[in-house]
C-alpha cells in the first residue's frame, strides 16, 4: 500500500498507452487472447490439490474472460490485523478492533462475506525482532508472549478459519467460542464467525522490514529507513550467499516459511503476494522496490527457491504485483517480472486513479487491466481503495472482468486520510456484493466454485 498519486491529464495517459499498445499477445484463441496455464504443476509438479483447485478457479475465470465469455470477479477484503488490533486510530471508530473487523464489515453492510481475505504477517507493531504471542508448535523458534505480536496467532488462525470455518476449537489456543486470552495482556481476543464452514480463499501478503532491522515496524519496511538508503551496494549483499545481510534476509524468510507451513499442515492453499509494488521509483517505496531489476529477480528467486524447494511448501499460489505504471510514482514494471516458472498469477496496485477520475483517458482501470494482458496469467486487482462497482463506474466489470478484486483495508467503510476522495459508499459496497459478476464467500459462493474446480483428487 502507499498514498496516492496522481498525473493530471490526457497527455501523461496517452504517453503510457503508446507503449502498451504494442505490448499485446499475438497468439489467439477463440475470440479473446491467448489463453492461461490451467495447471498449477506446470509450474510446481508437486503442488497439492487444493492449491490447484484454487489455481484452476483463478485460471478458469480468466480464459473465460479471455475468450469473450460471461465471467465473474471474487471480491476480496484486505486485513490489517496489526492496525486493528493495536492502533485505536485505525478504522471506522476509535478504539482497537477485534482480529478480523474488516472481515465481518463486508457481511455487516452487505450481509455476505468476501470471497478472499488477504492477510499480513509482516511489518510488526514497533517491537524488537520477529516475536509471537503464544509458543505453539510452528512457532517455537520465535520469543513468546511479546506484547503486540498476538496479531500472528490471529492472522494465521483467521486464515485457517476463513478457509475451513469459524470459529475452530481445535485450532492454536481458541476455545469452542472463538475466543482465547492474549497471554502479554490478558486482553480477550474473539474471532469472527462465518458459519463454522469453508468460507473463502486465503492469502498474505509480506510487508517486510528490512532484513536485520531491530524494530519490526511499518516505518522499517521504507528504503528512506533501510541501509540501503545510505549504502547503494546494500541490496547486492542482500541477495549475494554468504553475506551478513543474506542470513538476515533468510532469517526473515524463515519466520514468514514458519507460519506458512502451519498453513500448508492444515490443507490451506494459500496465494503469497511478497515483494509488491517494486517498480516504485527508487527511494519512494520499500526497501525492495526501484533496485536494479536483476537484482530484483535475484530476491524473488531465491524466496522461491527457500520456501518451495529449501522448505518443501508446495501449496502457495505466487502473485506478482507491480504499482500502478503512472509514469510518476510507479515505473514500467516489466522489467521486474521474474518469469512464468516462478510467477501463478499477476495483479495491480492501483493507486493512480478513481472512478471519479480514471487514469489514461479510458475506462477506470482499463490501462492496467490491458496491460497485465501479455504475461497470460489471471490478472487480478490486488490492492484498491474502491470497491468495484460504484455509481461513478457501474460498468467496470463489464469492461475490466479481473478474476479478483481487493479493497485495502478501513477504505472498505472509512474515508482515507492519505486518500480524501477514496470513499465507498455503503451503497457501492451492497452493489458489488450483489452483482451477478461478483463471487462473494460462503457456502454459496466461492466454495462451491472451488469444489466444482478440477482436480478435486
Amino acid at each position: 500500500m502507499r498514498g496516492r498519486v496522481r498525473i493530471a491529464g490526457a497527455a501523461a495517459g496517452a504517453a503510457l498507452l503508446a507503449p502498451l499498445g504494442v505490448w499485446a499477445w499475438s497468439e489467439r484463441s477463440g475470440q479473446g487472447t491467448a489463453l492461461v496455464p490451467t495447471e498449477l504443476r506446470d509450474r510446481d509438479p508437486k503442488a497439492v490439490p487444493a492449491a490447484r483447485r484454487v489455481y484452476a478457479l483463478l485460471a478458469g475465470l480468466e480464459n473465460d474472460a479471455r475468450r469473450d465469455r460471461s465471467s465473474r470477479t471474487l471480491i476480496g477484503q484486505h486485513v490489517e490485523l496489526h492496525n486493528e488490533r493495536y492502533n485505536p486510530q485505525y478504522g471506522d471508530y476509535r478504539g482497537t478492533k477485534q482480529p478480523g473487523y474488516y472481515y465481518r464489515k463486508a457481511r455487516d453492510i452487505t450481509g455476505k462475506l468476501p470471497a478472499f481475505v488477504e492477510l499480513d504477517l509482516g511489518p510488526g507493531y514497533g517491537r524488537p525482532g520477529w516475536a509471537v504471542g503464544e509458543a505453539r508448535s510452528y512457532n517455537r523458534d520465535w520469543p513468546s508472549c511479546r506484547r503486540d505480536w498476538g496479531y500472528v496467532e490471529d492472522a494465521v488462525d483467521l486464515a485457517v478459519g476463513v478457509w475451513a470455518g469459524l470459529p475452530r476449537a481445535a485450532d492454536g489456543s481458541y476455545r469452542p467460542s472463538g475466543t482465547h486470552r492474549e497471554c502479554a495482556t490478558g486482553i480477550e481476543v474473539s474471532l469472527p464467525d462465518n458459519g463454522g464452514g469453508p468460507a473463502g480463499l486465503v492469502g498474505f501478503s509480506f510487508h517486510q522490514p528490512y532484513p536485520g532491522s531491530p524494530v519490526k515496524g511499518f516505518p522499517e519496511t521504507r528504503h528512506s529507513n533501510s541501509p540501503g538508503a545510505r549504502d547503494p551496494g546494500w541490496f547486492g549483499r542482500v541477495v549475494t550467499e554468504g553475506t551478513t545481510e543474506h542470513r538476515a534476509l533468510l532469517h526473515d524468510l524463515a519466520f514468514l516459511a514458519d507460519h506458512l507451513g502451519y498453513l500448508a499442515d492444515r490443507g490451506v492453499p494459500v496465494l503469497l503476494r511478497p515483494y509488491h509494488e517494486m517498480n516504485t521509483v527508487p527511494g519512494r517505496g520499500f526497501w525492495w522496490a526501484g533496485q536494479d531489476p536483476a537484482a530484483f529477480h535475484r530476491l524473488w528467486r531465491l524466496t522461491y527457491d527457500y520456501l518451495v524447494n529449501r522448505r518443501g511448501l508446495h501449496h502457495l499460489i505466487f502473485v506478482w504485483s507491480p504499482n500502478s505504471w503512472d509514469g510518476g510514482y510507479g515505473r514500467d514494471p516489466r522489467p521486474y517480472y521474474p518469469g512464468g516458472r516462478f510467477v501463478d498469477v499477476v495483479g495491480v496496485d492501483d493507486y493512480s486513479d478513481t472512478p471519479a477520475e480514471p487514469f489514461g483517458g479510458g475506462s477506470w482501470t482499463e490501462v492496467w487491466y490491458r496491460g497485465l494482458e501479455a504475461y497470460r496469467r489471471p490478472r487480478i486487482m490486488a490492492e484498491s481503495f474502491h470497491v468495484p462497482l460504484n455509481a461513478q463506474q457501474p460498468g467496470t466489470l463489464s469492461r475490466t472482468p479481473w478474476v479478483l478484486w481487493t479493497v485495502w483495508g478501513q477504505a472498505l467503510s472509512y474515508d482515507n486520510v492519505s486518500a480524501p476522495r477514496a470513499k465507498n459508499t455503503a451503497a457501492d459496497v451492497k452493489r458489488t456484493y450483489a452483482s451477478p459478476r461478483v463471487i462473494t464467500g460462503g457456502h454459496r459462493g466461492v466454495s462451491d466454485a472451488v469444489s466444482r474446480s478440477p482436480h478435486k483428487t
